[in-house]
C-alpha cells in the first residue's frame, strides 16, 4: 500500500468515526471533500469501499446496530458523490468524442466524395472568395486555362485575362452567366462559358462564388464565321459598282481576317498591267483619312504617283492566282512556316485576284481556312454581280444618254438634267441643242406627261422628231406645229409641253415659240431677269391651232438666257411665281459668272429641303459680251488692273477658267513687252488691249505706238515671251511699222463634252448628269 493511499484511508476512518459519533452536515461536507480528494489522488473506488466496511465493523459495537450502519452509509454515499459526478462526466465526454469522431470520419468521407466528384467533372470547377480571388480549381479548369490547382490562389486580375479585351466580366464576380475570352497559358485565345453562383458561409457569413467553366471556342468561332459572312454580304449587298463592292468588301474582309492590307488586281484586257484596288495600311507618303478610316485607292499599276505599286514578284503571284479554279485559296508562307499572306482568284472570268497580307506570320487553323473561304466566296460573288451590273448599266446609260441629248454642246452653254426616279438617268423631261448650218443654234426643252421609263420612251421619240425638224430648217413655230401631228400619233404624248428657240449669236436675236411650257428668262449683264411671255400657245396634240405663234427678242451682249422645265419651279406649298422671281434674282447676281456656275446657283437657290420631286431639265446660254477695250499707261504697275479686268471679261464671255488663265498670261506677256521695250530711251507712251468674240473665237489684240525691237538671235535666259505666247494661244500674229507694234492672238472655244458612263467604275452621281463649259 502506498503512503498516499494509507494517509487517505486513515483520514477517511477518522472522519467516518466523527460523523457516526455526531451525525451532521459538517460530517457530510467532510465526506464530499474526501471524495474530491480521492479523485485528485487517484484513489480506487474498490479500496475506498473495502476500507469503509472494515471501519464500520470495527467501531459499530454490534453489527445489529441499525443506526450506526445507516449513518455510515450516508457518509459513504456523500464521499462517492464526487466520484459519481466525475464518472458521468467522463462517460458523457467519451460519448461526445465518439460522436465527433464518427462525424469527422463522415466528413472526411464526404470531402473525399466531393473531391472525387469535382475532379470527375468535364467542365472546369472553381471557388472564388468575395474579392474575386480563385482559391480552388479542379484539373479540368487547369486544362481549359493552363492554370491548375498547384498555383492557387489566383487574385484579380487573373493571369488568363486578355487586357486588350475590356468590358468582359471576370471569373468570380457578381455576373452569373457570361461568355468571356481568355488567353491560355500556351498563348492560344479561347472562349469560356462561365456559370457562377453566390453563396454565404454559415460559420463566418463570408460570400463566396462557386461555378463552372466550359470551352465554347468552337461554337464562338462558328458564330463569328456566320456573323462575318453576314456582315460582308450585307456590306456589299447595296453596292452596285465594282469600286463600291471593293471599297466596302475589302475593308470588311481585312478587318475580319485581322490583316494589314487587302488588295485586288484586275486585268481589264487580260494582258498588260492590272488595275489595283487597295485597302488597309496606306503607303508612308499617304496618311489615312481625316476620320481615321482606312484609305481606299484605285489606281493602275504601276502608278506614276507611287500611291499603289506592286513589285514583279507580287504581280506574278497574283497573275498566277487569277488563273486558279474559282475560290481556291493559297497560302504564302514565311521563313518560320507561318502564313504571311493569302491569295485567291475572284470572279468567274479569270481576270481578277485577291491578295491579303498579315501584319506578322501566323498559324491558320482549319476553322480560319473555312472562314476565309466563305468570305472570299461572298466577295467573289458580289464582285461578279457588280461587274455584270456595271456592264448592264453602261449599256443602259449609253442608250439613255443617246435619247437624252447631244454628246457635245456648242461653247457658252451649260445644261443640267436630273430625273425624279433614280437610278434612271432619264425621264419625261428633255433638252436638245442643235448647231445649224447658218450659224444659228436651235434649242428645245420639253416635258412629257408622267415620269419614269414610260415618259422617257415618249420623250425620246419627240426629241428625235424635233431635232430632225430643226436640221431640216424649221423655225420654232413651224417645229411645234409639226410636232402636234407627231405627238398625236404617239401614245402618251398628248399634253406634252415644249419651248423651242433659235438663237442667232451674230445678230443678237432669239426667236421662240412656246407650247404650254415654262417661259424662258432673259437677263442682261448686271440687270434683272425678265420672263419672255411671247409666242405662247396650248401644249402639243390638245387642240387644233391654225398657226402657232412665234416671238422675237434681242439678246443684249453678255445676256444670260435660261430655258427650263416645271420641275425647277413647281414646289408643293409655294407659288410658282416665287420660283420665277428667284431665278431672275440669281441671273442678275451672276451676270459675270460662267454658265455652269449660273446653273449651279439656280439649282442651289431653288432646291427644296427634300430635293426635287420632279424631273428637271435646264439649259443656260450666254450671249457674247461687248468687246473689251483697255487703254493704259505703259507702266508695269498698270498690268495688275489689266489682268483683273481681262479675267472678269473672260468669265462674262463664258471662257473656261483654264483657258482664261492661258490667255491672260499671253496677253500679260504681250503688254509687258510693250512696257519694257517699246518706249525704251523715250517718253513712256500707252498700251491698248482689245478683246472680242468672233463666233467661237476669242481674239486679243495688243498695240503700242513705240519702236519695234527684233528678237535677238541668242536671247539668253530671257526673251522667251514670244514662244510662250505661241504655246498658250492657237495662233499669233505680229505687225509693226512707224506707227507702232500690234500683236494679235486668238483661240477657239472648245465644245462642251457631255459626261458618259464608265463601264468599269459606274457613274459617280447616279441621279444627275452635268455638262458644263
Amino acid at each position: 500500500m502506498s503512503a498516499v493511499l494509507a494517509a487517505f484511508l486513515d483520514d477517511y476512518s477518522a472522519a467516518l468515526r466523527r460523523h457516526v459519533a455526531a451525525p451532521g452536515q459538517a460530517g457530510l461536507t467532510e465526506g464530499y471533500d474526501l471524495g474530491r480528494r480521492a479523485l485528485v489522488e487517484d484513489i480506487s473506488l474498490l479500496d475506498l469501499t473495502e476500507h469503509h466496511y472494515r471501519t464500520v465493523a470495527d467501531f459499530a459495537g454490534t453489527p445489529a446496530d441499525p443506526r450506526g450502519a445507516e449513518v455510515a452509509l450516508e457518509f459513504l454515499l456523500q464521499t462517492m458523490a464526487a466520484l459519481d459526478i466525475a464518472t458521468r462526466g467522463y462517460l458523457d465526454g467519451t460519448r461526445r468524442y465518439e460522436q465527433q469522431r464518427s462525424r469527422a470520419e463522415d466528413l472526411a468521407g464526404r470531402d473525399a466524395f466531393r473531391t472525387a466528384l469535382v475532379e470527375s467533372l468535364q467542365d472546369g470547377f472553381f471557388v472564388a472568395d468575395s474579392h474575386g480571388t480563385i482559391v480552388e480549381v479542379n484539373s479540368a479548369f487547369g486544362v481549359l486555362t493552363g492554370y491548375d490547382a498547384d498555383q492557387v490562389p489566383y487574385p484579380l486580375p487573373h493571369p488568363w485575362t486578355l487586357s486588350e479585351r475590356a468590358g468582359y466580366p471576370q471569373i468570380g464576380t457578381d455576373a452569373s452567366r457570361f461568355v468571356m475570352p481568355i488567353r491560355h497559358r500556351d498563348g492560344r485565345e479561347r472562349w469560356l462559358a462561365v456559370s457562377a453562383s453566390s453563396l454565404v458561409k454559415q460559420e463566418n457569413n463570408e460570400q463566396i462564388f462557386v461555378g463552372t467553366v466550359r470551352d465554347v471556342t468552337a461554337e464562338h468561332d462558328a458564330q463569328a464565321r456566320d456573323q462575318a459572312a453576314s456582315r460582308l454580304a450585307t456590306a456589299v449587298g447595296a453596292a452596285t459598282s465594282m469600286v463600291e463592292v471593293l471599297a466596302v468588301g475589302l475593308d470588311e474582309l481585312r478587318r475580319t481576317m485581322g490583316a494589314r492590307t487587302a488588295l485586288v488586281a484586275v486585268w481589264p484586257s487580260r494582258t498588260g498591267q492590272p488595275d489595283v484596288y487597295s485597302c488597309g495600311e496606306p503607303p508612308s507618303d499617304e496618311p489615312e483619312t481625316a476620320d481615321g478610316a482606312p484609305r481606299f485607292t484605285a489606281a493602275p499599276v504601276p502608278d506614276p504617283s507611287g500611291r499603289v505599286s506592286l513589285d514583279e514578284g507580287t504581280r506574278g503571284l497574283l497573275d498566277r492566282a487569277r488563273r486558279q479554279p474559282a475560290r481556291g485559296l493559297s497560302a504564302i508562307t514565311g521563313e518560320d512556316s507561318g502564313v504571311d499572306a493569302v491569295v485567291a482568284p475572284l470572279g468567274e472570268t479569270g481576270d481578277a485576284a485577291l491578295w491579303v497580307r498579315f501584319a506578322a506570320p501566323r498559324v491558320i487553323s482549319a476553322a480560319d481556312w473555312a472562314l476565309y473561304s466563305l468570305l472570299v466566296g461572298h466577295l467573289s460573288v458580289a464582285l461578279q454581280r457588280a461587274r455584270n451590273f456595271d456592264q448592264a448599266r453602261a449599256t443602259s446609260l449609253t442608250l439613255q444618254r443617246a435619247m437624252l441629248g447631244p454628246i457635245e454642246l456648242p461653247p457658252r452653254f451649260s445644261v443640267h438634267y436630273e430625273p425624279a426616279l433614280p437610278p434612271l438617268e432619264i425621264g419625261g423631261d428633255w433638252y436638245d441643242v442643235v448647231p445649224l448650218r447658218d450659224g444659228t443654234i436651235g434649242v428645245v426643252v420639253g416635258d412629257c406627261v408622267g415620269r419614269g421609263l414610260s415618259a422617257a420612251v415618249v420623250m425620246g421619240q419627240l426629241r428625235t422628231a424635233a431635232r430632225a425638224l430643226l436640221l431640216r430648217g424649221a423655225g420654232p413655230a413651224q417645229l411645234l406645229s409639226e410636232l402636234d401631228a407627231v405627238a398625236a400619233r404617239i401614245p402618251g404624248a398628248m399634253c406634252t409641253t415644249v419651248c423651242a428657240a433659235v438663237l442667232d449669236p451674230e445678230r443678237g436675236m432669239v426667236r421662240y415659240s412656246n407650247a404650254g411650257h415654262m417661259p424662258p428668262i432673259l437677263a442682261p449683264p448686271g440687270g434683272p431677269g425678265r420672263i419672255l411671255e411671247g409666242g405662247r400657245a396650248v401644249p402639243l396634240a390638245t387642240f387644233e391651232t391654225p398657226r402657232r405663234p412665234e416671238a422675237t427678242t434681242a439678246l443684249p451682249p453678255g445676256a444670260t438666257l435660261v430655258l427650263f422645265t416645271d420641275g425647277l419651279v413647281e414646289q408643293r406649298g409655294y407659288d410658282i411665281e416665287e420660283g420665277f422671281v428667284k431665278i431672275a434674282g440669281v441671273l442678275s447676281e451672276t451676270g459675270g459668272a460662267l454658265p455652269r456656275d449660273v446653273a449651279d446657283a439656280v439649282l442651289s437657290r431653288l432646291c427644296p429641303p427634300a430635293g426635287y420631286d420632279d424631273d428637271v431639265a435646264m439649259v443656260v446660254y450666254r450671249q457674247p459680251p461687248e468687246p473689251l477695250h483697255l487703254d493704259i499707261p505703259a507702266a508695269a504697275a498698270e498690268l495688275t488692273g489689266l489682268r483683273r479686268d481681262l479675267y472678269r471679261w473672260f468669265a462674262t464671255a463664258a471662257v473656261p477658267h483654264d483657258l482664261a488663265a492661258d490667255l491672260v498670261a499671253a496677253a500679260n506677256e504681250a503688254c509687258s513687252n510693250s512696257v519694257e521695250h517699246a518706249y525704251r530711251d523715250a517718253e513712256p507712251g500707252r498700251v491698248t488691249l482689245t478683246a472680242t468674240c468672233e463666233g467661237d473665237r476669242v481674239v486679243i489684240e495688243v498695240a503700242d505706238t513705240g519702236r519695234w525691237i527684233p528678237t535677238p538671235t541668242d536671247p539668253g535666259f530671257r526673251g522667251r515671251g514670244v514662244e510662250m505666247m505661241r504655246v498658250l494661244t492657237e495662233d499669233l500674229e505680229f505687225g509693226h511699222d512707224e506707227n507702232g507694234t500690234r500683236v494679235r492672238m486668238w483661240v477657239t472655244l472648245p465644245s462642251i463634252t457631255f459626261p458618259t458612263a464608265n463601264p468599269l467604275r459606274g457613274s459617280t452621281r447616279p441621279s444627275a448628269l452635268h455638262a458644263r463649259t
